[in-house]
């Protein structure tokens, strides 16, 4: 009888390293779904961009006539023009005169549209911790404020609370490549292991501030497990108010 071969066993996952309060000089923060819940914010913006189409742009309307396919077309064109790819405000501006161009509408309109719809992007509800807790960070530390996407921290009324605000449009790269991290904690005069990073997202804000020298803490608060199999961020909060409680 041949004794039974011994099942492969999955890697143990790395232990987490300890988080070192005492090293954090500056904080590098992540903006939407980390301070704000962004598609409701992205779903509204949409619906006003359809309405406008509809009064100005009616072809365009009749041939996109749901958020979904303003949402398809500006897929596609994250297809089209890799190149766009971290600058969010080109991507959406472009999809629309893709949309007006398909219908036969000006494309000029793509402006205006875009103004319009940026505007309404501009227009989000913070979850209920994010003021107390930009309050708490940056009475103590120079805030940075790291994004891939396009949200003006100065017009949606909460600047006063960062030193400085880059985002991968402006940058030109975007998260998880080190040099947008590095660039933050220039931002803040410390060098990078000084910097905590926090935000909402495993890869791009999580790992990819470990892979840049600093320390990370992801929000998971969906309780998701860590989805890779290298070193596991230095704390895994629920909120922004564990977060405030575990740098007290």
């Amino acid at each position: 009888m041949t004794a039974p071969q011994p099942q492969p066993t999955a890697p143990a996952l790395a232990s987490a390293p300890q988080l070192d309060t005492a090293r954090i000089r500056a904080i590098s923060i992540d903006l939407d779904d980390t301070l704000w819940p962004i598609w409701p914010t992205i779903t509204r913006a949409e619906r006003v961009l359809l309405d406008w189409l509809t009064h100005h742009a009616p072809a365009t309307a009749a041939l996109f006539s749901s958020t979904e396919s303003l949402r398809a077309i500006r897929n596609q064109m994250v297809a089209l023009r890799p190149d766009l790819l971290h600058d969010l405000s080109a991507l959406r501006r472009e999809s629309i005169r893709l949309a007006l161009t398909q219908a036969g509408d000006e494309p000029a309109l793509a402006e205006p549209a875009f103004d319009l719809f940026f505007a309404e992007r501009m227009r989000v509800e913070l979850f209920d911790d994010a003021h107390d807790t930009l309050a708490f960070l940056s009475a103590r530390y120079p805030v940075v404020a790291v994004s891939n996407g396009n949200a003006d921290v100065h017009r949606i009324g909460i600047g006063h609370y960062f030193r400085h605000s880059i985002s991968a449009s402006e940058f030109g790269v975007a998260k998880p490549d080190a040099r947008i991290f590095h660039a933050a904690a220039t931002a803040a005069d410390v060098l990078p292991h000084e910097v905590l990073h926090v935000g909402d997202d495993a890869t791009l804000d999580a790992q990819g501030a470990l892979n840049a020298g600093m320390q990370a803490v992801w929000i998971n608060s969906a309780n998701h497990p860590w989805p890779h199999d290298d070193t596991p961020p230095h704390a895994t909060v629920d909120s922004l108010t564990a977060l405030c409680r575990l740098l007290a």
